[in-house]
């Protein structure tokens, strides 16, 4: 049963600190954002896309990175910056594949719409580029039940829970989240796992992320006992 199981291996949550660097470069139109995007590393990329869900999220439904948003509000061009907010970040598994999804996005409204070639902003509203520098952290929770992880998520940090949602697939190049990873690996519940993977991280902020996680665990052992 549910609740009688216990993992051989812990569940350990981390969390994360980040610093943001600046990077010195600028652009002041499409092109240029593109060139950048092409040659920067991958750094940039996930603190202009992944960052800024942990920061703003709670402005949904603006555009989900600050590519989409630059394009948008300052250049004016709101197709584009409509198919830039419209790629799914946490589908791609890692932030080269993100990264080649972005370009294309953009080469080819460029070939739509050469002119916007010629459209550049003024100096002070220019796209800044910086990276995210992070630091993973253990914390004092390690798990060995599903109501071990259900209590330790409770308690643990929106950090944490950012670092276990979001970040999971690019560091470790997984199909699906960490909580999710361990859920069937290591507790054999398919089903919870995959309801928990099935989730649109976009559409909640992290606290309603930990709250629908823990109804899902609620209303699955229960389930479990009227059987």
């Amino acid at each position: 049963m549910l609740h009688l199981l216990r993992a051989k291996e812990p569940f350990k949550f981390c969390t994360r600190m980040h610093l943001t660097a600046l990077t010195g470069l600028r652009a002041a139109s499409i092109e240029e954002l593109l060139t950048f995007i092409k040659t920067l590393a991958g750094s940039c990329i996930y603190h202009h896309t992944h960052r800024f869900l942990q920061q703003h999220q709670y402005l949904a439904p603006e555009p989900p990175n600050d590519f989409a948003y630059w394009i948008t509000a300052i250049l004016g061009e709101k197709k584009l910056g409509e198919r830039l907010a419209a790629i799914d970040t946490i589908q791609y598994p890692t932030i080269r594949a993100l990264r080649e999804r972005l370009i294309s996005v953009i080469e080819d409204y460029l070939v739509e719409h050469p002119l916007v070639r010629l459209k550049f902003c003024r100096p002070e509203e220019e796209f800044r580029f910086m990276k995210s520098v992070s630091f993973i952290l253990p914390t004092k929770y390690a798990v060995y039940t599903i109501e071990e992880f259900a209590e330790s998520l409770k308690n643990v940090s929106l950090d944490s829970i950012y670092f276990h949602i979001f970040e999971a697939r690019l560091r470790l190049g997984r199909p699906t989240n960490d909580f999710s990873y361990w859920i069937e690996a290591s507790l054999g519940n398919q089903e919870l796992a995959e309801e928990i993977s099935r989730l649109k991280p976009y559409m909640h902020t992290l606290e309603e992320l930990r709250n629908i996680i823990l109804a899902m665990i609620k209303t699955r052992q229960a389930d479990k006992w009227q059987k």
